[in-house]
């Protein structure tokens, strides 16, 4: 049997005492539209390969796209739910890529959703107590196709015989979700990673965009992380620069989020206290080996060369369609859980038993049925 080659690593303690991790998230999330972003081809799951494909979503010449109303519709109320600012005009904008897809569109500097100038923030508490991790912005592309590579040890293209590619997720709606750097978290900073994802995930279930299933893919989160010094004060600390980050692709599991990041910490740490530096790359999460393997050098995003995308015409949101969709934004997810399991006189071992168990969720199927309208943007998320 094939091992996958281990770096050395400094004990987790050691590491957060030398070194201040800076956190960076990036949650995709695919949308649960019908159809796909620009043409009619089914979104669902587990089809046979390269059965929900056509000339457009393979981006063949000639192929004309139209935009997915729906998940127009769906990244504004995303964004609203975020608090964001949803951008009055946007024009869509191609990158060049080496992902299997033959058309990558991302609003990627005309963004659907944009933060405040003051920054919107989502509230994640811990163990520890509550961080709060600032939203850079929230904006629209469409998903790639997918790879196999067959013959390796790994799943990896390194190593492989061969490899096959999948276009049947090639075009499904997409919202990239983007954190600003993270400070500050110290030793909590892994579990503040996953106490923000699950969050996102809790108010996106509620908002019914997305399934969110991360086992199929649905969320996937990259996990960029980089160390610095450690300073004496945090004026101090403040100064000092953030250090080289890596970014560890589509994590899919709540529990691989904390341990990838902290498995980083402590490669990175290792690293530089052997007088080593980091390179900026892409990095693959290994579940079963619990570490993580180098990808491919990481790009800036001037590099990935955006150019206007001249068969789209540009998206601009009505105001009186932004306050509809406002309007329809669910209660957030631990506000309404507070108000049942005060309602309820539930104990928090007994409220969180029901949450596991999907009752809550239940509750707000029914209060949509009836077309009860909630409130709220902010996330938070308590643990039991």
């Amino acid at each position: 049997m094939t091992t996958i080659a281990s770096d050395e690593v400094l004990a987790y303690d050691e590491a957060v005492q030398r070194f201040d991790p800076v956190l960076g998230l990036e949650v995709h999330v695919e949308l649960s539209t019908r159809t796909k972003m620009f043409c009619g081809c089914s979104t669902v799951f587990g089809a046979e390969p390269n059965t929900q494909v056509c000339p457009v979503c393979l981006g063949l010449p000639g192929a004309l796209p139209v935009v997915n109303a729906a998940a127009v519709e769906s990244a504004i109320r995303i964004g609203l739910a975020l608090g964001c600012t949803i951008t009055p005009w946007g024009a869509s904008r191609a990158r060049t890529t080496s992902t299997p897809t033959c058309r990558r569109t991302s609003r990627r500097r005309s963004t659907t959703s944009r933060s405040r100038s003051t920054a919107t923030s989502t509230s994640c508490s811990t163990t520890a107590g509550s961080y709060r991790v600032d939203i850079e912005r929230a904006h629209m592309e469409e998903d790639t196709g997918k790879s196999l590579h067959v013959g390796g040890a790994t799943g990896r293209i390194h190593g492989a015989d061969h490899s096959l590619v999948d276009y049947n997720r090639a075009g499904i709606p997409l919202i990239e979700i983007v954190t600003r750097p993270f400070e500050g978290a110290g030793d909590r900073t892994p579990e503040v990673a996953r106490a923000y994802v699950a969050a996102l995930r809790d108010l996106l279930r509620a908002l019914g965009v997305s399934d969110v299933r991360m086992e199929q893919g649905s969320l996937r989160c990259d996990a960029n992380v980089s160390l610095r010094p450690r300073a004496a004060t945090p004026q101090e600390q403040a100064q000092v620069p953030f250090g080289t980050r890596t970014e560890t692709k589509n994590v899919n599991s709540l529990r691989s989020v904390e341990r990838a990041v902290r498995y980083e910490i402590c490669r990175q740490a290792a690293r530089l206290s052997a007088g080593g530096s980091i390179v900026q790359e892409t990095r693959h999460w290994q579940e079963g080996a619990g570490l993580t393997t180098s990808g491919r050098p990481k790009s800036d995003a001037d590099d990935y060369r955006y150019f206007p995308e001249p068969d789209l015409v540009p998206v601009a949101p009505d105001a009186a369609e932004v306050e509809r969709l406002r309007a329809t934004l669910p209660e957030a997810p631990p506000l309404r859980r507070r108000r049942l399991q005060d309602a309820w006189g539930f104990s928090d071992l007994e409220m969180r038993d029901l949450v596991n168990a999907g009752a809550t969720e239940a509750r707000r199927a029914d209060r949509r049925r009836r077309g009860v309208a909630g409130s709220g943007p902010q996330v938070v998320v308590r643990r039991a």
